[in-house]
C-alpha cells in the first residue's frame, strides 16, 4: 500500500507545481519548492505560502507619460543651463566681442557726449553743482525704534529697498515725518546721504545722475570740482535749513568751489523739485541773517554763471493734486482697476493705499508741486492756454479744437478737451459748458456725520472726519480748476493744508515790493518773488516733449467703507476716439510724463524773458526742448534720446548742452532757444502783468 500512495502523492505534487509555474509565468529555476510538511494553521499561513511563490514585477518606466510638473522642471533646468552657459561665455570672451555683437545689431554706437567733446578739445572749466529732485536722493538711518535694530547708517530710501520688504510697517514708520512738527518723529533720525553717491542711482541699475557724472568725468571733472547738494527732500525747504543747515552747506560749498577754481563761477544743475529748492536758496542766500544766509544782494552774481534747470516744475504739476487727493496717478489708477480692492485690503497688516497716503501727506516738500498761478496760468472752466476756448464750441456751434502735437507727431486729439478743469466728477461735467453746470458750494457743508466705526481709523487721513454728506457735496461741485483746487484740499484735509500753507504759496504777486513777500513761504514760487540782481547770469529750462503727460482727471466717489479713501480716478472713462486725450480717466497733454510744458517752459518763455517785474536785472533765459525718441532695442536700456522726466538725465543732447556750458559756452554759443512745442504761442495766451 505504501508504494501506490507514494506514487499518487508524487504525481499530485508534480501536477500542482506545474500548474503554479504556468500561472506565475516562471520557469522551475526561479520557483521555490514548497515544503510539503508545512502545516496549514489558518488564513495567515495560506497568505504566507502564497507570498513565497510571488516574484517582484519589474516596473516599465518607459511607458509613463510626463506630467506638467516634469515639463516645468525640465524647462526651468534648460533655461538655467543656457543662462549659465551664456554667462560663462560672456565672462570668458574678450571685452570687444559683446560690443561687436551690439554694433552688429544696432550699428555703430555713437560716442558719449563726454568722449565726443573731449575729442573736440573741451575740458573742465566751471565747477558744477548738482541739485537732486524729490525722491531721487538717498536717505539713511541714524537713530530708530527697536524694530529697526541693525540698520544704523544704512539706507532706508534708495539702493535695494531691502528693508521695505523685510519690515514694511517699521520702514513706513521711519520714513514718515511727524504730522504736527514736519520733522522726524521722536526717537527717529533719518538723514540725507552725502556725496555724489547720494543720487547717482535711485535703485540698483536705475541711474539718476550717474550718466551726467560719467560724462563730466570724460572732460576732466572729478569730485573736487563737482558737488551734490543733497538735502532731505521730505522736509519743507526752510526746514532743511532749520534741522540740517542744508542751505548753509550749499552756500559754503559753492563759495569753496569758486575760491578753489580761481574765481570761476559755478554752473548749477537742478532737477525736478530741486529747481524750486534752488529758487528758494537764491532768495534765502541774499536775505540778511538770521532769516537768510546773509550773502547780500550780489551773492548770486559773484558765484553763479548759469542755472540749467532740468525737467523744471516751476509752476507745479497736476500729478501732485491727484497724489494729495487720492494717492493716485495714471499708473496706480490702472493697477487699481486691474486688481479692484487689492491695494485697499489689509495684507499682512499693510493697507497699501492708506499707508501710502499717510506717508505721502507727511512729506511737506510735496506741497511745492501743487500748481501755482491759479486759472491765469492753468486755465479756467472754459479755456486753457494749450487749447484756447475749446468748450466755447458748445455755445457758439463751432469747432475750435486743436491737435496737441508737441512737435513730435500726434500726442492726442484735444477736441472737446478743456485742460482748465483739473478735476471733474464725470466725463459729462468735463465737457459741458460752464453755463450749464449747477454746482454746490461744498465749503459751507458741515462735516457732522462721521463714517461708521471711524474711531478705528488709526491712519491719519482726515477723510474719516468728513462724513457722507461732505463727500457728496465735494462730488456735487462737479468741476475744479486751479483756482478752486486749493479750496478743495483745504476742505478735505484742513490739518494737512494748514501745515503746508505755512511753507508754500501758490498765487501771483500784485506788488513784489510788498514786505510780505520777504517771508520764506513765497521764495519757491517764481510768480511771487524776484530773480536776483545778476545780469550776467543765465537761466535755462531744459525739458522733454512728445510724451503724454497728466493734465486733468475724471473722478468718482468710491463705494462707502470705513476708513477708506472716498475718491478714485474713474479708469472706466475714455474719449470718443482712438487718439483722444482722455484715457483711463486721465486727460493727457504734452510734456515729459510728469511736468506739462506750460509749467516747465512758461517762465523762461515769457515770465522771465527780458526785463520783467519777476526778472528786474534782465537775466538771459533760454528754452531748450528735447523730443522724445524711445530706445531702438533692449540693448539701449532707457535710451539716449529719451524725453522722460528722469530718463532725460541720460539724454545725449541734453548732456552735450550741459557740458558745453560747463566748459565755458553761453546760451548763444549752443544755439539759443530750441523749441518743438507751441510754448511761446501758449505763453502769449496767458494774460499776466509783467
Amino acid at each position: 500500500m505504501s508504494k501506490p500512495l507514494s506514487f499518487y502523492r508524487s504525481y499530485f505534487l508534480s501536477k500542482t507545481m506545474s500548474f503554479l509555474r504556468r500561472r506565475n509565468g516562471t520557469d522551475s529555476s526561479k520557483t521555490r519548492v514548497a515544503d510539503p510538511n508545512i502545516k496549514k494553521d489558518g488564513a495567515d499561513d495560506d497568505d504566507k505560502k502564497k507570498d513565497q511563490y510571488k516574484i517582484p514585477q519589474r516596473r516599465n518606466y518607459g511607458s509613463k507619460k510626463w506630467s506638467c510638473w516634469d515639463n516645468c522642471c525640465w524647462f526651468i533646468g534648460f533655461i538655467c543651463s543656457i543662462w549659465w552657459f551664456c554667462l560663462f561665455l560672456y565672462n570668458t570672451m574678450p571685452d570687444s566681442i559683446p560690443q561687436f555683437v551690439t554694433m552688429a545689431i544696432t550699428g555703430p554706437l555713437p560716442d558719449p557726449p563726454g568722449v565726443k567733446l573731449r575729442k573736440e578739445g573741451l575740458t573742465a572749466n566751471h565747477p558744477v553743482v548738482l541739485v537732486p529732485g524729490v525722491v531721487t536722493g538717498g536717505l539713511e538711518l541714524w537713530e530708530g525704534r527697536h524694530c529697526a535694530e541693525g540698520l544704523l547708517g544704512k539706507r532706508l530710501w534708495g539702493g535695494s529697498f531691502g528693508e521695505f520688504y523685510k519690515r514694511p510697517l517699521c520702514w513706513l514708520e521711519h520714513i514718515s515725518l511727524d504730522n504736527d512738527t514736519g520733522f522726524d518723529p521722536p526717537g527717529i533720525r533719518v538723514r540725507p546721504v552725502t556725496g555724489l553717491v547720494a543720487a547717482d542711482y535711485f535703485a540698483t541699475g536705475y541711474f539718476v545722475w550717474a550718466v551726467v557724472i560719467a560724462n563730466l568725468a570724460h572732460i576732466g571733472y572729478e569730485e573736487k570740482s563737482l558737488y551734490m547738494a543733497a538735502y532731505d527732500w521730505r522736509l519743507s525747504f526752510q526746514n532743511t535749513e532749520i534741522r540740517d543747515q542744508s542751505l548753509t552747506r550749499i552756500k559754503s560749498n559753492i563759495e569753496l568751489l569758486v575760491a578753489t577754481h580761481g574765481g570761476k563761477k559755478v554752473v548749477v544743475l537742478p532737477h525736478s523739485m530741486g529747481v524750486q529748492y534752488f529758487l528758494h536758496f537764491m532768495k534765502w542766500v541774499e536775505t540778511p541773517a538770521p532769516r537768510g544766509g546773509g550773502g547780500g544782494p550780489d551773492w548770486c552774481a559773484k558765484h553763479i554763471k548759469a542755472i540749467m534747470n532740468i525737467g523744471a516744475p516751476f509752476l507745479g504739476s497736476p500729478k501732485s493734486i491727484a497724489l494729495h487727493f487720492s494717492i493716485e496717478v495714471r499708473d496706480i489708477a490702472a493697477l487699481r482697476a486691474q486688481a479692484p480692492g487689492l491695494l485697499d485690503k489689509d495684507v499682512l497688516g499693510l493697507q497699501t493705499f492708506k499707508h501710502l497716503m499717510r506717508m505721502f501727506r507727511t512729506w511737506d516738500a510735496t506741497f511745492s508741486m501743487i500748481p501755482k498761478g491759479g486759472e491765469t496760468i492753468w486755465g479756467g472752466l472754459d479755456w486753457s492756454p494749450e487749447t484756447e476756448t475749446v468748450n466755447n464750441s458748445a455755445k457758439k456751434g463751432t469747432d475750435n479744437s486743436t491737435r496737441n502735437t508737441g512737435g513730435n507727431g500726434n500726442i492726442c486729439n484735444t477736441k472737446g478737451v478743456n485742460y482748465g478743469r483739473l478735476i471733474s466728477f464725470s466725463k459729462d461735467w468735463a465737457e459741458t459748458h460752464s453755463s450749464k453746470i449747477e454746482r454746490v458750494d461744498f465749503k459751507h457743508v458741515a462735516k457732522g456725520d462721521k463714517l461708521t466705526n471711524s474711531s478705528n481709523c488709526d491712519i491719519w487721513l482726515e477723510y474719516h472726519e468728513m462724513g457722507n454728506r461732505a463727500i457728496k457735496a465735494v462730488a456735487d461741485h462737479k468741476v475744479y480748476t486751479a483756482g478752486s483746487i486749493l479750496d478743495l484740499l483745504h476742505y478735505v484735509a484742513p490739518k494737512l493744508m494748514a501745515r503746508g500753507a505755512s511753507h508754500f504759496s501758490y498765487g501771483i504777486a500784485d506788488d513784489l515790493d510788498d514786505p510780505k513777500y520777504d517771508q520764506y513761504k513765497y521764495w519757491s514760487n517764481p510768480l511771487e518773488t524776484k530773480l536776483p540782481n545778476a545780469p550776467d547770469m543765465e537761466i535755462y529750462s531744459l525739458y522733454g516733449v512728445g510724451l503724454p503727460t497728466e493734465r486733468g482727471y475724471i473722478y468718482k466717489v468710491a463705494p462707502p467703507s470705513d476708513c477708506s479713501i472716498p475718491f478714485q480716478i474713474d479708469t472706466s472713462v475714455d474719449g470718443d476716439s482712438e487718439d483722444s486725450c482722455l484715457k483711463g480717466g486721465v486727460f493727457s497733454g504734452d510734456g515729459d510724463e510728469t511736468v506739462p510744458i506750460i509749467s516747465a517752459g512758461f517762465m523762461c518763455a515769457k515770465g522771465w524773458r527780458g526785463k520783467t517785474r519777476f526778472n528786474p536785472s534782465g537775466i538771459r533765459t533760454y528754452n531748450r526742448e528735447y523730443k522724445h525718441a524711445p530706445p531702438a532695442n533692449l540693448l539701449e536700456g532707457r535710451g539716449t534720446q529719451s524725453g522722460s522726466h528722469v530718463d532725460l538725465l541720460g539724454n545725449f543732447a541734453l548732456i552735450e548742452d550741459v557740458l558745453r556750458v560747463a566748459a565755458g559756452a553761453t546760451g548763444e554759443d549752443i544755439g539759443g532757444d530750441r523749441v518743438y512745442s507751441d510754448i511761446f504761442k501758449w505763453s502769449e495766451r496767458i494774460n499776466i502783468k509783467l
